[in-house]
């Protein structure tokens, strides 16, 4: 089984930024420890700040994966292209958050993801990858 892990904006902070909301680990240190709980798949990993590159990245591998845990951060919010990526795509697709961004500020609680995707897990820190991950080997 081949999957991707997808983090957008701001992901690359984690450890830095906000740690009260999202922990002291940075996510490179997380995904090793991913990689050793996941023996079993494939895990890849991809993050990039710009919305056009997130996009660029779902088309990519959205017809040959088995996948995509798809992290797009702020441009949950805003980004109908990649929103509309996600639909186009035949992987599927779970949306993760670490927040829960229904605790958070009212334009948060709107996805332009969800809509496309298998499932949307949040709020459970870096353990929502965890759980997506598991959404698709549990299907095996």
């Amino acid at each position: 089984m081949k999957l991707i892990i997808i983090n957008g904006p701001n992901l690359n902070l984690l450890g830095k930024r906000e740690p009260e909301v999202y922990g002291s680990k940075t996510f490179e240190d997380y995904f090793v420890e991913l990689q050793f709980k996941f023996k079993e798949v494939q895990l890849e990993y991809y993050q990039s700040n710009i919305e056009g590159e997130l996009i660029d990245k779902v088309q990519e591998v959205g017809f040959s994966y088995d996948g995509i845990i798809l992290n797009a951060a702020s441009y949950t919010h805003t980004s109908v292209g990649l929103g509309d990526a996600v639909k186009a795509v035949e992987t599927p697709v779970v949306e993760v958050h670490i927040s829960n961004t229904h605790k958070r500020e009212e334009f948060r609680h709107v996805s332009y993801i969800s809509s496309g995707a298998k499932g949307v897990i949040l709020g459970f820190g870096l353990q929502s990858y965890d759980l997506a991950i598991q959404s698709f080997t549990n299907s095996l």
